[in-house]
């Protein structure tokens, strides 16, 4: 083939590629279509096969979707710290090991309707403990919601005052609920009566993640009814992963930290 025609060739063909990034775009296959674009540029990748390079722009869109949808989830889920399960520093805590808590971001205890208790004094971590395990089930593509209990009571109320139930109703259904702030004060009644339709719905269908500084061995002293503490305690305790975490506060660490280091 001459000169003019091998350049034409090219011309054909880059065209065609053109056409084909066009089209993957088209149908929403970004990845797939900066995959195949970086595949034309790259030198070397006419030594792979077919099924390799196909292989490969698979791999990438597939992968782009799934951090997408992780993102998505986390942002809905509104966690308290961007906290993940790669930066907890185990070295201040007592009561709970890496191994338990890898063994948790594994998402077993979330298909099998348990529950995760924290507990233990402020700042030793409960809280970022609690999103990084959120964040952990987000990256497996379960719904997560995080919220202090202050804060549910608060919206429960305010979407019962107006005849509504989404709240509480997403509240009970999402595969993972965290409950922040457990026990800083003793139930009222309404609230005890919250509790328990909360955890009767999600009753072997779905997580709990509390966090608390109260032991939940004394978690019956919060309930203004012996009756009514019987009947929630039933149905969180016993199929509950539970951690009494002691060791130094993180901020104090922390401060201490910022006060050691030169200007």
């Amino acid at each position: 083939m001459g000169t003019c025609g091998a350049k034409v060739t090219l011309r054909r063909q880059g065209m065609f590629d053109n056409a084909t990034i066009n089209h993957l775009r088209d149908l929403r296959l970004s990845a797939m279509a900066e995959g195949f674009k970086y595949q034309q540029d790259k030198t070397g990748m006419s030594s792979l096969s077919f099924e390799e390079r196909f292989g490969m722009l698979v791999e990438a869109e597939w992968l782009n979707r799934k951090n997408k949808r992780t993102e998505r989830l986390v942002r809905l889920a509104g966690f308290r710290f961007p906290a993940a399960v790669q930066d907890i520093d185990y070295g201040s805590k007592n009561g709970i090991s890496k191994a338990d808590i890898l063994r948790l971001s594994l998402g077993a205890y979330i298909k099998k309707a348990q529950n995760v208790f924290f507990c233990g004094p402020t700042g030793v971590g409960k809280t970022y403990l609690a999103c990084a395990l959120g964040r952990a089930a987000c990256v497996q593509g379960f719904k997560v919601m995080y919220t202090r209990l202050g804060d549910f009571f608060r919206c429960t109320f305010a979407t019962h005052a107006h005849g509504q139930t989404h709240f509480s109703d997403k509240c009970a259904h999402v595969p993972l609920l965290i409950l922040d702030d457990w026990g800083l004060t003793t139930f009222s009644l309404e609230q005890t009566s919250e509790l328990s339709d909360l955890f009767e719905r999600r009753y072997g269908r779905a997580a709990t993640i509390i966090s608390g500084q109260v032991p939940f061995t004394s978690w019956h002293e919060l309930f203004p009814d012996p009756t009514h503490a019987d009947s929630i305690l039933d149905r969180i305790v016993h199929n509950a992963h539970a951690y009494n975490i002691t060791g130094e506060s993180v901020r104090k660490t922390l401060g201490n930290r910022s006060l050691e280091s030169p200007d």
